[in-house]
């Protein structure tokens, strides 16, 4: 770790923090409340999202400054559901189609039927530009001044919405990208009835987003960066006008803030108030609304990046190094591996079938959970997913939707209790859930047969992802804790645990906000990169990872910041065409012939090496949150029972204690079969399992 001669200074508490997580679902809140985190739940928006996100403010902070954190999931679902901009790519002459062709890579080797999913850029806006550029720098052709007018024509009537621009080898010389990027800076599209122009079109360049070698890989980064511009960028630029304009009584946002004496009237703003907007990047650390709005491409993992940090945290607290992140919510579940080294990151994600390659936390998803959907194929199988519920309808069980979910079938198998309201207002309505399951339970004998079905199945596709992400990497599950939260996780989790032979699953204090809290702590962060390809005792080194300190540090100067810089460098044997990601500095060589020893079962300390890219990571810790410690009591748990009642196990009625997690203390023992019921999620304890709460009000279950 190299650091600057500045003072390392922190990101302040401002007079209130609020985390905010837009899930599928419900959106979740975090926020300090008299030193400690407060929970607030409530239903996703899923139409507009910001419109949950201001409702959250207003019930949490009316009044006074705020630093406002969030976590949104709109650049995801345009991604996924393929309703991004219309994207004008530019490229070299003779390379347009790159983008579509990709690597020539067949994701399902033996499925002869597979087709992959449609570019994002279709055929008639892929433009090339007579340029070149050497593998050194040199530039070989520029672009002529009337190619450029041509180009600019022909992308103003081409009805695109967003421009991405990708030259080959801009990464050593960017010259001509930015040239390019000048011309076409002021183009409007345009739009009949509106005027000459709507607006200028948001420009995504490579040499600024991912200046790395991999042509394919570097353009679908820069092309996806410029699909989510026009929407995700837009969201955040109002919703952040939203919150710093308190009054605004803009239509797209719904209501107005409740204005107090001395607040801002519409249109007007108060000096006095200050609002900073931050949103949770892929990575792990948060960035300015600013350049979110920018840069979209950095958050498209955003809420389950905040879940990963979220995790690691409470586990260090606990005294658990090595954890699986298991994160189950309303559409999706996301796994992620953390050991001694923390959080993983890795550039080579893939979102949608496309390559993705800023630098992301390494999380798998699959689309198994609480809202998705059961059906049956025209053959009679069962299938539970991908295809969910979501806020609208929902499940059945909320009272509007008719399509079984994995929460109807936990219902039915009394794991949730009607009589308790889910996140303090959602009323789980029984009778109506077991018609609608009696009616959709096609040739299965009973509605309790097909609930556990449901399970077991949403369970095996959850219990794969786990095992790609351990046995299929060489980690051993017995070693690790599974860390639980979502707000169906600690439904699940005991049933993976045993399942995959790990030996205890820990549920956070607060499992069904544990994302929104991951954000709420999360360190201001950036990820700088540049291509090299030179020699790993080359002097020139310094000067790069210098250059690339530099820029961090002034682009956080203007935020106000001041970081620490941390130094990494993707390093690979001569000849070879994969590259391995090690620390920088003293010992990196030997660093990466472990890293290379481990991974691969072989390295050779005689044979060249290689660096590719080098890695500038800049961060400004914020100022940590202080969890409570309370003493331990007596190990009786009796005074939290609520009631007991009978709960399906393994195709049988057990007698079954439903216990209020409020009502838990530090200390308290309980085996199982237990169901606990909290604010923001249930936990369910299977037969012959011990539970325990620590100090900071973790369940702990030995499996």
């Amino acid at each position: 770790m190299r650091s600057f001669r500045y003072a390392r200074v922190q990101l302040k508490l401002a007079e209130m923090r609020i985390a905010i997580d837009s899930g599928g679902t419900f959106t979740d809140c975090v926020y300090l409340k008299d030193g400690a985190p407060a929970v607030l739940k409530l239903p996703s928006t899923p139409d507009d999202p910001a419109r949950s996100v201001l409702e959250a403010i207003r019930q949490i902070a009316a009044e006074g400054d705020a630093e406002i954190r969030h976590g949104t999931t709109i650049g995801t679902n345009a991604l996924l559901e393929r309703k991004g901009a219309r994207v004008a790519f530019i490229t070299t002459a003779g390379f347009e189609d790159t983008i579509a062709i990709g690597r020539q890579a067949r994701q399902h080797l033996y499925d002869w039927m597979a087709t992959p999913a449609p570019c994002i850029v279709p055929k008639e806006l892929r433009f090339g530009v007579k340029e070149r550029v050497s593998a050194e720098g040199a530039i070989l052709l520029a672009p002529s001044q009337q190619d450029l007018s041509e180009l600019r024509e022909r992308i103003q009537t081409s009805g695109a919405e967003s421009i991405a621009i990708s030259l080959l080898f801009s990464f050593t010389n960017p010259d001509n990208e930015s040239r390019l990027a000048a011309v076409l800076g002021k183009l409007g599209r345009a739009d009949e009835g509106v005027g000459p122009y709507v607006a200028n079109l948001p420009i995504s360049i490579s040499h600024q987003i991912l200046p790395e070698f991999r042509e394919y890989e570097r353009a679908a980064t820069v092309v996806v960066n410029a699909y989510l511009a026009p929407k995700a960028g837009e969201y955040v630029r109002r919703l952040e006008a939203a919150i710093q304009n308190e009054g605004s009584d803009s239509a797209w946002l719904g209501q107005p803030l409740p204005r107090s004496p001395g607040r801002p009237r519409p249109g007007e703003t108060n000096e006095n108030v200050r609002r900073s907007v931050y949103v949770m990047q892929s990575s792990g650390g948060i960035i300015s609304a600013k350049v979110a709005s920018e840069e979209p491409v950095r958050t498209v993992l955003s809420g389950p990046a905040g879940g990963v940090i979220g995790a690691h945290r409470v586990a260090q607290l606990a005294g658990f190094e090595k954890i699986i992140s298991f994160d189950m919510g309303g559409t999706s579940t996301d796994v992620s591996l953390i050991d001694a080294r923390g959080p993983q990151i890795t550039n080579e994600s893939r979102i949608s079938e496309i390559p993705v390659s800023v630098p992301m936390l390494d999380i798998h998803t699959v689309g198994a959970g609480g809202g998705s959907l059961a059906w049956f194929d025209r053959g009679g199988i069962l299938h539970v997913g991908p295809a969910s519920a979501g806020a609208e309808p929902g499940p059945i069980c909320y009272g509007r939707g008719e399509q079984p979910t994995v929460t109807d079938a936990n219902l039915l198998l009394n794991r949730m209790d009607p009589d308790l309201a889910l996140a303090g207002t959602v009323r789980l309505d029984e009778a109506r859930t077991r018609r609608f399951m009696e009616t959709n339970r096609g040739p299965i004998s009973s509605v309790e047969q097909f609930a556990s079905g449901i399970l077991q199945l949403a369970e095996a596709e959850m219990e794969k992802a786990i095992r790609l992400i351990t046995v299929e990497r060489g980690h051993d599950p017995r070693e690790f804790t599974l860390v639980a939260f979502g707000g169906a996780g600690p439904l699940h989790a005991c049933s993976l645990a045993r399942a995959l032979g790990i030996p205890r699953v820990l549920v956070p204090a607060m499992p069904g906000a544990l994302s929104a809290l991951g954000i709420l702590g999360a360190d201001v962060v950036r990820d700088y990169s540049r291509t090299v390809m030179t020699s790993a005792t080359d002097a020139i080194l310094e000067e790069h990872f210098s250059e690339l300190e530099a820029n961090g540090y002034a682009e956080f100067k203007n935020e106000g910041l001041i970081g620490i810089s941390t130094r990494s460098a993707d390093l690979r044997y001569a000849g070879q065409g994969y590259e391995i990601n090690v620390p920088g500095g003293p010992g990196m060589l030997s660093r990466f012939h472990d890293a290379h020893r481990k991974r691969y079962g072989h390295s050779d300390q005689n044979r060249r090496v290689e660096v590719v890219n080098v890695r500038v990571r800049m961060i400004a810790a914020s100022e940590q949150i202080k969890f409570p410690q309370i003493p331990h009591g007596g190990t009786a748990s009796d005074h939290a029972v609520l009631k007991n009642k009978k709960v399906m196990f393994a195709s049988e009625w057990m007698e079954t204690a439903l216990l209020d997690r409020n009502l838990l203390q530090p200390g308290n023992i309980f085996k199982g079969p237990a169901i606990i019921h909290e604010y923001s999620a249930t936990t369910v304890v299977p037969p012959e399992c011990r539970a325990k709460v620590d100090s900071y009000s973790n369940l702990i279950i030995e499996v």
